[in-house]
């Protein structure tokens, strides 16, 4: 009976301590830095990365992704609820809104459907939280590094795509764009509550399209 109560025990403390170091939020505020990293081939891309910010915001369900340059800004207000999207473009002084249900969404998507994380011994600590490096393969033969952390995780994973089957919360990664290598880093975290406001729609001021109006103009 007492090795009973002791293995009870055991487990209790090791369940207890797994919470304690995997905190689940609701509402959370990354920001990440870009740098490009590789190619110069493309200068106009290039300076249309380099030193932009990515923000994302969650609230629940709910997720708002800004990417910030000199050039353009993007913003995608994702609903993980009914699966739909909307997309806001700000380029050249053109503002554009996409809508896109959930099928568009997994269309535009695609890239990342059978996503497959290996993980490695490697880890760093990045914005005061321990990550673990993974390898990402792609069904397209390429791939890239991930450094995610577990000690922080949002109740919904989502948000985005790329990484909705990762085990943990991404910190830090790479993304492919033609001949450049751009590197993310989250450079500030925030737990503070996200305004409800942040997900409304705009109902003015930009030019709508559907999804397919936007691929036919090759967006």
């Amino acid at each position: 009976m007492k090795k009973v109560k002791a293995l009870i025990s055991f487990v209790f403390l090791i369940t207890t301590l797994h919470s304690v170091a995997q905190k689940k939020v609701s509402d959370l505020t990354l920001v990440y830095d870009a740098v490009i990293n590789t190619g110069t081939s493309e200068p106009k891309l290039a300076d249309a990365f380099d030193g932009s910010t990515t923000t994302i915001f969650l609230k629940s369900n709910l997720s708002r992704t800004e990417m910030v340059s000199a050039l353009a800004s993007f913003t995608t207000i994702y609903n993980g609820q009914t699966g739909n999207a909307v997309i806001l473009e700000e380029v050249n002084g053109q503002k554009l809104l996409i809508k896109m249900n959930a099928d568009n969404w997994k269309e535009k998507n695609k890239k990342y459907a059978d996503i497959k994380f290996v993980d490695s011994t490697e880890t760093k600590v990045i914005a005061g939280y321990k990550c673990k490096k993974a390898v990402a393969q792609l069904n397209d033969g390429t791939s890239f590094v991930v450094y995610y952390t577990t000690e922080i995780l949002p109740e919904n994973m989502d948000f985005n795509y790329q990484f909705r089957n990762l085990k943990g919360l991404p910190l830090a990664y790479e993304v492919t764009q033609g001949n450049l290598k751009i590197s993310y880093t989250v450079s500030s975290i925030s737990l503070n509550p996200v305004p409800s406001s942040k997900f409304d729609v705009p109902k003015s001021g930009y030019r709508e399209m559907t999804y397919d109006e936007s691929k036919k103009l090759g967006m």
